[in-house]
């Protein structure tokens, strides 16, 4: 008598060793439309309980990931290694250090003592991050095709840190303030002339890749926000830096927002940019107070969470799925 026992098949989410550094810049994003919101209220006299929803979101979003990858760090210490001197992925690593900073400003709302905590952690593992890629990248050898937006994140990493620590009471945090625009605007500048090169002059980036060139918007919108919180002033500098931002989400939008690019934890790379558009757009309608402005910043905000709720959905999908985690 033949025995045919049927073993069903157990669908496995996949492993921790899979999970890639770059979904902390889910966190960034989330961090960035809770501090919408809360302008939102200023301009629109919306409530505050959604600012403080999506905060808490993004709080233990941080919480989950962070436990995640230090898993993986224990687990698969080579594995992190490895993407740590990766010269696309490695960039990633600042979006912890930025989401880190992000939360300093959103935790701040509560608790005055624990952001300025958070955002001194944040700064300095953003400062020695950024000093760590920089020279890196000028031991020289690097190949073109490596010159790609993720470049910018360790460069707009210092501009958050001027974004955060705007209103931080230290009789230092001015001088460190200063720093930071210093070190993220002329990072930024050059970085981005050589991605501008790459992009113009050489094959275009990998489809995976696409989603990430909404990065180049980051160092003119969260300059402004960094500027901004600097000087406590919006002039014509700044302003500058936000409508050439405005101008080229416009112009990257086509290229990014596709059908034919394929979903992956890199499509989050829109989201921070995109958040730093939506408060740097708020902030500027506010100032003007002109109702083109004010209907721009509602569009932007309206965009940012559409895109934000898709990311989302589509990454608990792909999670549950077993793709996400899967090698």
């Amino acid at each position: 008598m033949q025995t045919i026992t049927a073993i069903p098949k157990q669908k496995s989410i996949g492993s921790v060793q899979f999970l890639p550094v770059n979904l902390f810049a889910s966190v960034m994003g989330i961090s960035g439309l809770s501090l919408a919101w809360r302008q939102a209220s200023k301009l629109f006299g919306t409530s505050l309980v959604i600012a403080d929803i999506i905060g808490i979101a993004a709080v233990l979003i941080f919480i989950i990931l962070s436990l995640g990858y230090m898993s993986k760090w224990i687990l698969y210490p080579q594995k992190v290694k490895d993407e740590f001197k990766h010269p696309i992925i490695g960039n990633f690593f600042g979006t912890i250090t930025i989401a880190i900073l992000l939360l300093s400003s959103v935790v701040g709302n509560y608790s005055e003592l624990t952001g300025q905590v958070l955002w001194i952690i944040g700064t300095v593992t953003t400062l020695v991050l950024s000093f760590i890629i920089v020279a890196r990248l000028l031991d020289g050898n690097h190949e073109h095709g490596h010159a790609v937006p993720a470049w910018l994140i360790p460069g707009v990493g210092t501009l958050d840190i001027a974004v955060a620590g705007g209103s931080m009471p230290f009789a230092w945090a001015h001088e460190v303030n200063l720093l930071s625009l210093a070190i993220g605007g002329i990072v930024a500048l050059v970085f981005l002339t050589m991605i501008l090169s790459r992009l113009i002059h050489h094959t275009p980036m990998h489809a995976g890749l696409t989603p990430s060139m909404l990065i180049m918007i980051g160092p003119f919108e969260v300059g402004f926000l960094g500027y901004v919180n600097f000087e406590h002033r919006i002039d014509q500098f700044a302003s500058i830096l936000f409508y050439f931002g405005l101008f080229l989400f416009i112009v990257l939008f086509f290229k990014v927002f596709k059908k034919s690019i394929p979903f992956g934890a890199s499509w989050w790379g829109v989201s921070f940019p995109l958040a730093a558009l939506s408060n740097a757009a708020l902030q500027y309608a506010m100032f003007v107070n002109s109702w083109p402005l004010i209907a721009i910043a509602a569009i932007i905000l309206v965009l940012m969470n559409i895109v934000l709720v898709v990311l989302f959905v589509r990454t608990l999908k792909s999670l549950f799925n077993g793709n996400l985690l899967k090698g």
